[in-house]
């Protein structure tokens, strides 16, 4: 009878399982939430299941869920400066949850940096309003996206445009250490424990590494894709960033490896 018994669980658990993946197969990604309110089991036995799954190669953890196993052979991530249409780039949800979540850091009067990547062109729906502060960018497009804001001055850090619209060549190295930032929002190409925060070029990151210099408070926004992951060239390591805001698509275990290193990391959540 106990035989017939464990026979008939483990036939479950696998039905189960093979459920969930083929979730995470036709949706990217599921919640563990989800995996409870389907199957009535408990966060255990759900976090256990998507562990099986992680090692069959059929998802991979993250913060809250799985998501389906990236396409990533361990390539180093190297991308070169590219033309950007910021109005017709996609607004995952995952990435305005984390820009909404980093405007809620700016404080009145306070001196900004706003990165130029799409992260910080996100932001910009979610900049305060209310009180006055100032926005400082190195970007030709976020600029000119800055001027309907009525309550806060912009500054342009200038130097030779790349085709991205974003300036960080050495005149604007040298005109970005004539700041100074109360609080300054990055974020790039890859960031693990190990190697910390990681760029594309060089230029790039000596560009980054003077805003940090500059900044008393320092959040790094970083997609959730892009933990556990390495760019070409390192800018610095984590714990030069007071908070890390990611979203719940990163991987468990990076995450895990970087809040090790003692740096508040931030989830945020698409529902907030």
């Amino acid at each position: 009878m106990e035989n017939t018994v464990n026979q008939n669980q483990q036939i479950f658990m696998e039905e189960r399982q093979r459920k969930i993946a083929e979730m995470i197969a036709a949706e990217g990604s599921v919640a563990i939430s989800k995996i409870l309110e389907m199957f009535s089991v408990s966060y255990e036995t759900a976090r256990r299941d998507l562990e099986t799954l992680e090692q069959k190669g059929l998802c991979k953890r993250t913060h809250g869920g799985a998501i389906t196993p990236l396409p990533d052979s361990g390539q180093v991530s190297v991308r070169p400066p590219a033309p950007r249409d910021f109005a017709k780039l996609p607004a995952f949800p995952e990435y305005l949850a984390i820009a909404k979540k980093a405007a809620e850091r700016i404080r009145e009067n306070d001196s900004i940096y706003l990165t130029g990547g799409s992260l910080g062109h996100l932001m910009i729906r979610f900049l305060p309003t209310k009180f006055y502060y100032t926005v400082v960018v190195n970007s030709a497009d976020l600029a000119s996206d800055l001027r309907a804001l009525k309550n806060a001055d912009i500054y342009v850090i200038g130097g030779k445009m790349r085709q991205s619209g974003s300036m960080v060549d050495p005149t604007a190295l040298e005109n970005a250490a004539k700041f100074r930032f109360d609080l300054c929002f990055l974020t790039g190409g890859g960031l693990s424990a190990s190697f910390g925060l990681s760029n594309g070029t060089g230029e790039t990151a000596a560009f980054q590494r003077e805003i940090l210099k500059n900044s008393m408070r320092r959040v790094l926004l970083m997609p959730g894709k892009k933990v556990g992951r390495n760019g070409f060239i390192k800018v610095c390591d984590i714990n030069e960033f007071d908070e890390i805001i990611t979203d719940k698509t990163a991987d468990s275990g990076a995450l895990e490896e970087i809040t090790n290193l003692g740096v508040p990391v931030v989830i945020a959540e698409e529902d907030e």
